[in-house]
């Protein structure tokens, strides 16, 4: 077991840096007049935890400091205003009139070299990201277009409101509080199984943990082969069915697969025990066993997205382990596999907060689904955060309907146990990657064994699984036969990236034969193609689904009554 890190929180190191600076004058008269290391805000903090700036490097990030906010004083003196390439700053209200302008250029300034000092300071490697991570968010927070006093947009929209615009922003700020987070879409514009969620289909069967939905075909014959969906416990599962221009639920019924999918239920404190391996045996084993059931099939062509990608892997290696090859072919859609390199999110997760989960919650409890929205819009906080306070709060505008800000705000928990066993044995110890290493529902996992042809996809701009960390799913399947593995990268996010309708001719994607070569030279070989990727994997899904044969009249069979219409109640949940 790792050592504990001794490092203070480096949100408190942070904030100790950041308080002195509320002033605008203040930052420059400390760089100013700082002679050593020990002028630093919160050295203290860093001197005890071992961390410090070397002072060559800091006598030269002061001078740089010194210079450029001079020259830029100057501008202001000369009465020019500064050119400010920040999105947060592009209106006419704060480029026409230089003071606002200068106090945007010095915010970026100031801004800039705080971060090149938490990149100074010599620590851990992540430790650093940590400090970083986390002075980055305080000067996120402190970005004058966030408040009333030092946005310009904001007075304009009040003077021209006479005040109006100041009672709509406090009356929308109390119902966020009443909601427990920030509005990011006009809530009331939506709802699953109105307007979301809605490609035509019935529950099949339900057990604790999910419900299984199995879709109307859309064609006259379809693949002998089902598709079987995993999504995320994280969040719901209408991601994959938004609406019917942007549904791959829809789009994969469309091209002749019989869809099944798995909803996730949203736990209460009834599944405050459930554990990984209950997630991998009376879920995803199971909705495996019923679609084989139901379908008569024996392989089932198999997708798995994010964490569900995680479940959809280590349930096929169990299998395996118990002699059993049910998939016929693997997508992962941005999942993890091998969490070597976890991106921003590795700054939440080390021994001591690892611990610090554990003996809240590793013997029973909840992972309450608002504090796992508020990680993930921390990673994003001027788009998920700031810019909704700017436009909600100190404008007064309501959020604009957006189906996929609706979904991200529809937040579910996760059993603590659950939880705690993800955290520390994947992204903590990275030890499901290892052959063996780890016992699941009572076997031995080695992800080499899973028996199927690959789609592997990543997103290029995924802030949530690093495109090269998705790409080594590549080196952990079919070892002995690369050639069965497919990669694919797409454009944009971890959400935008996957959620691109060939209908909408948006963005564009990446493919290269050659699955055996490092990321880097993958990408560098690959060719971009324009469009949409789920072409790509319908083809392979039509390569591995068998046959054509006459689509089924009934949903469900004998044993498996149909139970409700799509979408099913789990997905309507709601948690606390």
């Amino acid at each position: 077991m790792n050592k504990p890190d001794p490092m203070p929180d480096p949100q408190a190191i942070a904030t100790a840096w950041m308080s002195q600076f509320s002033d605008p004058n203040q930052w420059q008269s400390w760089f100013r007049m700082m002679p050593d290391m020990d002028a630093l805000p919160g050295a203290a903090l860093l001197r005890d935890a071992g961390a410090s700036i070397r002072p060559d490097v800091l006598e030269t990030l002061k001078n740089e400091y010194i210079a450029e906010f001079g020259a830029l004083w100057q501008e202001f003196l000369a009465g020019r205003a500064p050119q400010v390439k920040d999105r947060r700053f592009a209106s006419e209200a704060w480029t026409a009139n230089p003071v606002t302008a200068f106090n945007a250029a010095a915010y970026l300034l100031n801004a800039k070299f705080l971060i090149a000092m938490a990149d100074a300071v010599e620590a851990s490697p992540h430790q650093k990201q940590k400090i970083r991570f986390a002075v980055q968010q305080v000067v996120d927070a402190m970005s004058p277009a966030n408040f009333l006093a030092t946005n310009p947009e904001a007075q304009q929209k009040l003077i021209e409101t006479k005040g109006e615009s100041l009672t709509k922003g406090l009356a929308n700020m109390l119902a966020d509080m009443r909601r427990g987070h920030i509005s990011q879409s006009d809530e009331k514009a939506f709802e699953v199984g109105r307007n979301l969620a809605t490609t035509e289909g019935h529950v099949v069967y339900e057990n604790a943990l999910f419900q299984l939905l199995q879709y109307k075909p859309l064609t006259a014959s379809v693949h002998e082969r089902p598709l079987l969906m995993v999504p995320p416990c994280i969040n719901k599962f209408y991601i994959l069915d938004l609406q019917p221009d942007n549904s791959l639920v829809r789009y994969a019924v469309e091209q002749g697969n019989t869809v099944f999918l798995v909803s996730w239920r949203n736990p209460d404190q009834s599944l405050a025990q459930t554990t990984w391996d209950d997630y991998v045996e009376q879920g995803a084993i199971e909705a495996i066993r019923v679609t084989q059931e139901i379908s008569r099939a024996d392989k089932l062509n198999t997708l798995g997205f994010c964490v569900g990608g995680t479940l959809l892997a280590t349930a096929l290696a169990v299998l395996a382990a118990r002699g059993q090859q049910p998939a016929a072919s693997v997508t992962l859609l941005t999942t993890f596999l091998d969490f070597s390199d976890t991106g921003v999110l590795s700054v939440f997760v080390d021994e001591p907060q690892v611990q610090l989960r554990e003996q809240a919650l590793g013997r029973g409890g909840l992972m309450a689904g608002r504090d796992l929205a508020s990680t993930f819009s921390s990673l994003r906080p001027n788009d998920l955060v700031w810019n909704y306070v700017q436009s909600n709060y100190l404008k007064g505008n309501e959020p604009p309907p957006f189906d996929l800000l609706y979904w991200n705000a529809d937040s579910t928990n996760l059993p603590g146990p659950m939880f705690c066993w993800y955290l520390r044995h994947t992204y903590l110890e990275n030890s499901l990657k290892e052959p063996g290493k780890l016992k699941v529902a009572g076997v031995p996992v080695d992800l080499s064994t899973i028996d199927a042809p690959a789609f592997v996809y990543a997103s290029r701009e995924d802030h949530i699984v690093p495109w090269q960390s998705a790409y080594g799913s590549t080196l952990l399947l079919n070892p002995g036969r690369r050639e069965r593995n497919r990669f694919v990268l797409g454009a944009s996010g971890h959400i935008a990236g996957v959620i691109n309708s060939p209908a909408k001719k948006k963005r564009s994607y990446w493919t290269n034969a050659d699955a055996g070569a490092p990321a880097d030279g993958w990408l560098a070989g690959a060719t971009e193609h324009p469009g949409s990727w789920w072409p790509e994997w319908a083809a392979f899904l039509a390569e591995h689904g068998g046959k054509d044969v006459k689509a089924p009249a009934k949903l469900g069979n004998a044993k498996y009554k149909p139970i409700e219409p799509a979408p099913g109640r789990y997905v309507k949940q709601k948690a606390d």
